[in-house]
């Protein structure tokens, strides 16, 4: 064979002739230069006009699998469909609801709408894990199969607010707030396939990766009387409705005059989401729901083939879903403790750089899913988590800590910072003056003489007079610690700025 020809069949099987290696008429390797290579000049070679039949989409759901296998794919779907699945049957929740209304420290909303408290969330309140204390929360599951929605913007005048608003991946998909510049008006928000006319007076549009979605709007509200009272009139302005009922004029609600309804007693943990035994039931809706991004077309196929493959196999099936649990207490649950994931920090503080816009980072998303599900984009929102003292040993309510912002080093912000604190179940429980964060909400904190602040953790309340105004009640037992840097300065997102140390104390 000559060089030509061997050039020309390499070419065939790599596309290129910049520089390579090729083979000799008597099979020893013959460099080529890259001058050589470029004479050649070859054209690439063009696909095969049969391609797409001879090389199936995905494997082949007709073919024998073994349990090993079935069991393996099982581990691995369950691990990074996770958080779709969790979020899909929040929309199975809310499909149920009739009406905007208050159900125990609950709030509820038909789909393509949304119901606003009016005040902070409730302590008890356990269907999403690290609530906080700094922002009236809104909420609202969107179906954008069934219809697009638009979602009012009131004027807020010079108050902080963000509307977090992400799919079924729990990825943000539209930037809503003070620190975007968005102006009051109407936004619609509409699925990956819609196609229709945008009508006159929406201010801008938004398009999902996925049919499901989820809005949570964030008003910023200080501890005083006076700004609860103020808070209300914007409240009333935040509206979301389906694309039928736009008629270009704001709608107004006063959330104040809902039905409340008494709820059921609460659990410890949070709602239970996932379910290992009904997941890959669950799972073609899910991805249904959610097409793959790029990258990810090869393991939907692989899913979906072994999903079909084990559909009139009960045997199988059942391994599928004890497969599903183990990854669940082995995989899924350790991430519940924020110390076993992120990027590291000084004094082991953690912290992560992609919220809300995890992309094939299946790890992180799930693992925020899992601990603190619902975070804001990193632009909005900056999030710091502490499971230990200065020390390494856990928090734990049977000793006093101190945590201390050197004069000017409390988190550089353009929105407000804040310090909440959380039990070992990563809610708020019910202390004797009723504070479960501090910071810029607050308006009676005690600097030090050198300008520090200090934040006094501990169970008791303090005797010292700057430590009882600057006292945040430990919960009993294990807890952690959480900053939050809502609308981050450059020291916070670039990690020049970091948390201090929580020093435990006496």
């Amino acid at each position: 064979m000559t060089k030509n020809a061997i050039l020309n069949r390499r070419d065939m099987l790599l596309g290129t002739a910049t520089f390579a290696a090729a083979l000799t008429a008597d099979g020893s390797s013959a460099a080529v230069s890259k001058a050589e290579a470029s004479e050649l000049n070859l054209p690439p070679l063009p696909q095969s006009p049969d391609w797409a039949r001879v090389l199936p989409s995905g494997p082949d759901s007709r073919v024998k699998i073994t349990e090993a296998y079935a069991a393996h794919i099982a581990r691995d779907a369950f691990f990074w469909a996770w958080p779709l699945v969790n979020m899909y049957n929040r929309r199975l929740a809310f499909s149920k609801m009739k009406e905007n209304q208050y159900v125990g420290p609950l709030l509820e909303a038909p789909l393509n709408s949304l119901t606003m408290l009016t005040d902070y969330v409730n302590p008890e309140e356990r269907n999403i894990a690290c609530p906080n204390q700094d922002v009236v929360y809104g909420l609202g599951l969107v179906a954008l199969d069934v219809s697009p929605v638009v979602v009012q913007v009131p004027d807020f005048g010079d108050r902080f607010w963000v509307y977090q608003i992400v799919d079924l991946r729990t990825d943000s998909f539209a930037k809503l707030g003070k620190m975007h510049g968005t102006t009051p008006g109407f936004y619609m928000l509409v699925g990956p396939d819609w196609n229709g006319e945008i009508p006159k007076g929406i201010t801008s549009v938004f398009r999902a990766s996925s049919s499901t979605a989820l809005v949570a709007p964030r008003i910023f509200q200080d501890e005083t009387p006076e700004d609860k009272r103020a808070i209300q009139s914007a409240l009333t302005g935040i509206v979301m409705y389906p694309l039928a009922d736009y008629d270009g004029h704001m709608k107004s609600i006063d959330w104040s005059s809902l039905p409340k309804v008494p709820g059921g007693p609460h659990g410890e943990e949070e709602t239970r989401w996932v379910f290992p035994e009904k997941f890959f039931d669950e799972l073609p809706s899910v991805l249904a729901d959610a097409p793959p991004l790029p990258g990810e077309e090869a393991r939907y196929a692989q899913v979906l083939a072994v999903l079909e493959a084990v559909k009139n196999n009960p045997e199988l099936k059942q391994l599928m879903a004890k497969a599903a649990q183990d990854a669940e207490d082995k995989l899924v649950n350790p991430l519940f403790q924020f110390r076993n994931y992120g990027q590291q920090l000084p004094h082991h503080w953690s912290t992560i750089s992609n919220e809300s816009a995890f992309g094939t980072d299946y790890f992180t998303r799930t693992a925020v899913a899992k601990s603190n599900i619902m975070v804001n984009s990193p632009d909005e929102t900056k999030y710091f988590y502490q499971d230990l003292d200065a020390s390494g040993a856990r928090l734990n309510s049977a000793n006093r800590y101190t945590v201390t912002f050197a004069r000017d080093q409390t988190p550089p912000v353009n929105g407000f910072w804040s310090l909440s604190i959380y039990n070992a179940n990563h809610f708020f429980v019910k202390n004797q003056i009723n504070r479960f964060s501090v910071g810029t909400k607050n308006k009676d904190l005690k600097l030090g003489d050198d300008g520090s602040l200090t934040i006094t953790v501990q169970a008791e309340e303090p005797t010292d007079p700057v430590a009882i105004a600057n006292w945040l009640p430990a919960p009993e037992g294990d807890f952690s610690l959480y900053i939050r840097a809502y609308w981050p300065k450059p020291a916070v997102r670039d990690g020049s700025w970091t948390p201090p140390a929580v020093e435990k104390a006496g």
